[in-house]
């Protein structure tokens, strides 16, 4: 059954989704699992990301996906709200995302989450939302979800943040530290939520078969 009353209907949760084709997604995992295991996992963790969001009633969301707004598993998932990235990298897409999401009226805040972090729940994704809901002038402007390889599995703003957007080297571990920095050379007010892991190497697949044995079903490595 769709929520129609959410605990935070200013805010928009915005999931980046990639177009699950064969040999397109986890491509780092090919190693370990072939091109068809890594689709097979995508699949799992995508529908898994979704469904903890729409079931958590916290806020309307929103998938904004590569390729094409037409794949059949993204309007299987979603329905209407489904709208394409835009942006020469990831930075820029997320800033467009934002930009676009808190354009909408009545729209005030948006956290942005990838596929790839198994724990993301709806205890996780409140804290967020709640991070960002201050009346003061030092309410947080930007609250982040840290991921425990130096990247982050959550961003959230209450304005566009080219700041921290703009120019930064992604894909690597330093990302969550010249993020923070760029928030304090910037006096942006934040805040970091407790540290989460996402499955982006071969390491991470025992971890996410003992945590979630439901996501490997099927797959060898």
């Amino acid at each position: 059954m769709a929520v129609t009353e959410y605990l935070y209907p200013d805010a928009r949760i915005a999931v980046f989704a990639r177009a699950p084709r064969l040999g397109a997604v986890k491509t780092r995992l090919e190693p370990a699992l072939g091109a068809t295991g890594c689709l097979q996992l995508y699949q799992a963790l995508l529908v898994k990301t979704v469904s903890t969001v729409q079931q958590a009633g916290l806020a309307p969301m929103q998938l904004w996906v590569t390729d094409t707004v037409d794949h059949e598993a993204f309007s299987a998932l979603n329905g209407e709200h489904i709208f394409l990235q835009q942006g020469k990298d990831l930075g820029a897409r997320m800033l467009h995302t934002a930009q676009s999401v808190l354009s909408e009226r009545g729209v005030g805040r948006v956290i942005i989450i990838g596929t790839d972090c198994p724990g993301m729940d709806q205890a996780y994704l409140q804290s967020a939302l709640t991070a960002l809901q201050g009346q003061f002038d030092n309410a947080a402007q930007v609250v982040i979800g840290p991921a425990e390889d130096g990247g982050y599995v959550l961003l959230g703003m209450t304005r566009p943040v080219p700041e921290i957007l703009l120019d930064m080297e992604w894909g690597n571990e330093q990302v969550l530290s010249r993020t923070r920095s760029r928030l304090c050379e910037h006096e942006i007010p934040y805040r970091l939520l407790e540290s989460r892991w996402d499955v982006d190497v071969a390491e991470d697949l025992e971890r996410l078969q003992s945590a979630y044995p439901s996501l490997t079903a099927g797959l060898y490595w």
